[in-house]
């Protein structure tokens, strides 16, 4: 009896050590928000920032949804997955991969997801259902169906310039005077409210998607009001000088199909602009939310949070809208992780991060075993201490056409590798058959932080282009497919 009594007692001392993982996502949001010097009002994330280690210098592995958060929760890059685009579940190509929740799942976890984690499959059946110890909510839907949900009558739409398009079966930019509830997000916060007291008597992991601060531009109304749309940054729509044309794309997510696209008005992008703002801000109420619910949890001390974006977004530089490039505007993403103690609480950071460094670092953060074939370094030495680095760069690639799966040939017509170190980005646009180099970028970060100068081949970045030649070619070696 004195054994099992013991045994006992160890094992709940066990199971009472073990740390909670919050894990927040957001969508196409670059980093703009306070606590990297951006004008957006994120109250939530600012006081977030304070308990974190911030990651000024995260990118992700490629800027559109599906693959970005397949490469992130599997661990592995898309070339690793073979997965470059929106229309192929992981699954399909991978089907014994291991992800995050469902490593977590393995080791004793109770794995939950609220919104919009894996990407949004427009059918319950294309989730990830394994994955989870429970069905997975609202995580499966079209972006354009996020209309006003609300009780009578729905108040009239407050834009004044006239919609540029259609979103699905939302105008691009909506501004109506109706509760937070009313659309996707404030719906995956309340459901995450009450999933968080169902589960947090054992260990959780909790991953938490919000639908923002992706287009349509329709948060509710109160958060438009938060913004004096004069007072917000000036467009700057210049191309990089001397770009090559692969490095661009023809913005069809938020301008429409090509044969129908018009040019939006001054008041138009304004208009846009705008709307992703109140978009972020909404999106930071909604987190606010799940964070005072994990206060009042009694379990706040024992949980990990991490909060990233799956990839960034233009909103007319480069003249470009939307995502799907290589450059800064679209790779870099805002990253945190708050650990249990408190330790570097409040610092920034300028080592490299990945979010393929995800899966590794809340392993080990947790005490877990380290899976095989992982892609991604752990961070943990550096949220130890924030003046160290794990990687001298980043990486990040997509396809031409971009969304190439909806070309006849299904396959992409060039590949462009980029790489960015603490000098420069530098981007190689290969061959898809034979991998020869067609095209190259090379920005100067040192004094060209918009990136609007192409220097590739200029005998003054020389050093710098070919360290960065070097570092590509070992992280993504020439192969002929």
């Amino acid at each position: 009896m004195r054994f099992l009594i013991l045994s006992l007692f160890a094992a709940a001392s066990l199971h009472a050590a073990q740390p909670n993982v919050l894990f927040i996502m957001t969508d196409d949001f670059r980093p703009e928000l306070a606590s990297y010097g951006s004008p957006a009002i994120t109250p939530n994330l600012d006081r977030l920032a304070k308990r974190s280690v911030q990651f000024q210098r995260a990118y992700c592995q490629q800027a559109v949804c599906n693959p970005s958060r397949s490469s992130m929760l599997t661990g592995r890059r898309p070339d690793t997955l073979k997965l470059w685009n929106n229309g192929t579940h992981f699954r399909e190509l991978n089907p014994d991969v291991t992800t995050l929740p469902l490593w977590f799942k393995e080791h004793g976890y109770t794995t939950r997801c609220v919104g919009k984690i894996f990407h949004n499959w427009h059918t319950a059946e294309k989730g990830d259902r394994r994955s989870w110890s429970a069905d997975e909510f609202l995580h499966y839907a079209n972006h354009g169906n996020d209309t006003p949900q609300v009780t009578g009558e729905i108040p009239p739409n407050q834009i004044t310039a006239p919609s540029l398009r259609n979103y699905g079966e939302e105008p691009l930019c909506d501004c109506r005077d109706v509760p937070d509830e009313a659309y996707f997000d404030g719906r995956v916060a309340a459901e995450a409210v009450r999933v968080l007291g169902e589960v947090k008597d054992a260990p959780f992991f909790l991953a938490v998607g919000f639908w923002k601060p992706h287009a349509p531009f329709n948060a509710p109304k109160k958060y438009w009001d938060l913004y004096d749309r004069a007072k917000l940054p000036a467009l700057n729509p210049a191309r990089p000088a001397d770009a090559p044309e692969l490095a661009f794309h023809q913005s069809t997510e938020i301008l429409g199909p090509v044969k129908d696209q018009v040019q939006p008005t001054a008041e138009q992008i304004a208009e846009m602009r705008h709307g992703y703002f109140a978009n972020i801000s909404y999106a930071d109420a909604q987190l606010g939310k799940v964070l005072d619910a994990l206060e009042k949890s009694g379990v706040a001390d024992n949980t990990i949070i991490t909060f990233v974006g799956d990839h960034g977004y233009h909103l007319g530089e480069h003249t470009l809208w939307g995502k799907t490039s290589n450059f800064e505007y679209d790779a870099r993403v805002p990253f945190m992780i708050a650990r249990v103690d408190g330790t570097n609480a409040g610092a920034k950071t300028d080592s490299f991060a990945e979010l393929v460094d995800l899966f590794p670092t809340l392993v080990e953060m947790c005490g877990l075993p380290m899976p095989d074939g992982l892609d991604g370094d752990s961070l943990v030495s550096v949220l130890h201490d924030p003046a160290k680095s794990v990687k001298s760069a980043a990486y990040t690639q997509h396809p031409r056409p971009a969304y190439f799966d909806r070309e006849p040939e299904k396959r992409p017509l060039a590949m462009g590798y980029s790489v960015r170190t603490d000098a420069v980005r530098y981007t190689e646009w290969r061959d898809w058959i034979t991998g020869e180099v067609v095209a190259r970028e090379l920005y100067d970060h040192r004094q060209d932080t918009p990136e609007l100068k192409n220097q590739a081949g200029k005998s003054e970045f020389a050093e710098g282009q070919t360290e960065a030649e070097k570092l590509l070619q070992i992280k993504f070696p020439t192969v002929r497919h």
